[in-house]
Formats: structure tokens, C-alpha cells, sequence
């Protein structure tokens, strides 16, 4: 593989801004699904992938139902073959249930590296990497 020209690059960060604008800005789960091409999101620290519109709908529906006013910092962007690479802090407060906790209102804010996976500038997977003790513990 080679890497991406500029013109796909911007096309793959066009993608992945309006990603981020609609997940942590407008929390909105309909524009977050259309950025895709295939909705999958893979978070280890949560478990097995979640793949395909409906498992993805539910995914994000219970994440900004429990965190109504998450946030996603970005603060380096790396670009690969296939992928364009986001180091972050993402946060919230724990407004409703989530991942079977009930809700504190406490906040939380980790670091994390979000892997926007592309077959040319179709987005097909978001792989999500953070401390998830770190979370749980700032939760408790």
C-alpha cells in the first residue's frame, strides 16, 4: 500500500471532522450513522465489535443518553494507508445508565486513540482505544 494522496486525505478528514461534529458537538446518532459507509464501531475496552446501522444506532443512542453532554478533544491526527488515526480526550457526565451502571453524575475525561478505519474515502470501522479503569474509577 502507499499512502493516501492529499485529495484523499482531505476527503477521509472531511469524513472524520463531520464524525466527530456529530457524535460530540450536536449528538446526533442519524448524521454519526451517515457518516459511514458501514457502520461498525470496535471498542475493545467495552467488549466484542458492534457492526452493522441498528447495533450502531443502539451503541451510540446509550452512549449520549448516559453522557447527554459528551465531549471529544482532539490533539494530534495521524493519516495511514487506511486510516486516519486521532489522539483525543473524550469525557461526559454520567447522566443515565451505561454499560450496566447506574448514573452517578460524576464526570469523566480520558485519553483515548480513535482509529477511523476507510476503504478509499469510505469510512467502515472506528476502532476506540482508552483506559477504561481510568473511566470506571473517575465514575465511582
Amino acid at each position: 500500500m502507499s499512502m493516501p494522496t492529499p485529495d484523499l486525505r482531505t476527503r477521509r478528514m472531511a469524513v472524520v471532522n463531520a464524525h466527530i461534529e456529530a457524535e460530540a458537538v450536536h449528538h446526533d446518532v442519524s448524521a454519526v450513522l451517515a457518516t459511514f459507509h458501514h457502520p461498525r464501531y470496535e471498542v475493545p475496552a467495552m467488549g466484542p465489535a458492534i457492526d452493522g446501522g441498528a447495533a450502531v444506532h443502539d451503541l451510540l443512542t446509550q452512549l449520549l443518553g448516559a453522557f447527554p453532554d459528551f465531549w471529544v478533544e482532539p490533539s494530534a491526527t495521524y493519516h495511514a494507508d487506511d486510516a486516519v488515526i486521532l489522539e483525543c480526550r473524550f469525557g461526559g457526565t454520567h447522566r443515565g445508565l451505561w454499560a450496566g451502571i447506574a448514573p452517578t453524575g460524576r464526570t469523566f475525561a480520558v485519553a483515548g486513540a480513535c482509529f477511523f478505519l476507510f476503504e478509499g474515502d469510505k469510512l467502515i470501522c472506528e476502532k476506540v482505544y482508552f483506559d477504561h479503569a481510568t473511566l470506571l474509577r473517575q465514575l465511582a
